[in-house]
């Protein structure tokens, strides 16, 4: 080994000596989703002043991988914990609405138990939750190391800074791709395999909106992609399976590929 190029390692890790691991970032995201839900971890032989404890342990948790955070963005680790688990009965409530929309969504789901044990959509929609919570809070590093975890256990891919409404609904969900800046409405169900992406790729566009509009109660079917800031999914809108859209449909519109002639059609209200 050559000892120059082994000392510049070496100085690396003098440099991040507390960097928080994304082994440690995924373990607190897991330890978070199974405080928040029974059905996801088994917690109640734990006296009620333990299970607080519990929620304690977390925030200060949070906080020390805040404070080691190579990329915080933030000034103040204990503060910003501190807001992050103030608002965490509003964080829970709208995830208990994604569940409801997943549970209502699909004619196979038993129950919602069943959502919160067993289904991918479920497990990428909470990481993005709180990775988005951290986002808001100026957290940066963070954010986007627990939705990759999410993103490698279930193929859902969702950017933390994407903005995306309640009631969301993602079914079997393997491939989804959500990008940075996204704008996602109320009452969203996504199949397998759609794209929310950009049209551009340019480094210099990073701060613009790159990623298109999907307003409230639009279905898209998987396989569908649909580019481009300046794109937007009018409200109650169907995407069939397998289109490409690079432009804005109005309201109420259905779109989708005619078996004879393989042509897209578009049905607009």
């Amino acid at each position: 080994m050559d000892k120059t190029f082994s000392h510049k390692l070496y100085l690396t890790h003098q440099e991040c000596p507390t960097c928080p691991a994304p082994a440690e970032v995924k373990q607190f995201f897991i330890d978070l989703l199974g405080a928040l839900f029974a059905d996801f971890t088994q917690l109640s032989h734990l006296s009620e002043v333990q299970f607080e404890e519990l929620l304690n342990s977390l925030q200060r948790e949070l906080e020390r991988i805040l404070l080691h955070n190579p990329t915080r963005g933030i000034g103040n680790a204990s503060q910003t914990a501190s807001e992050f688990f103030n608002d965490l009965s509003t964080l829970f409530e709208t995830l208990h609405q994604d569940v409801g929309a997943m549970y209502e969504g699909d004619p196979a789901a038993k129950s919602k138990s069943e959502v919160i044990r067993t289904y991918p959509g479920f497990y990428a929609i909470a990481a993005y939750r709180i990775a988005n919570k951290l986002h808001q809070l100026g957290v940066q590093g963070i954010p986007r190391i627990i939705t990759e975890h999410a993103h490698s256990i279930t193929g859902i891919d969702i950017h933390p800074a994407a903005r995306i409404g309640n009631y969301f609904c993602i079914d079997h969900g393997t491939g989804i791709v959500i990008g940075e800046t996204t704008v996602i409405g109320n009452h969203v169900k996504l199949y397998q395999g759609v794209t929310l992406g950009a049209l551009s790729v340019n480094k210099e566009d990073a701060e613009k909106k790159r990623h298109p509009t999907i307003e409230d109660h639009v279905v898209i079917y998987s396989g569908a992609t649909i580019l481009g800031g300046e794109t937007t999914i009018g409200h109650h809108s169907v995407i069939g399976g397998n289109v490409w859209i690079t432009q804005s449909l109005n309201p109420h519109t259905k779109i989708y590929y005619q078996s004879q002639g393989n042509r897209m059609v578009v049905n607009e209200a």
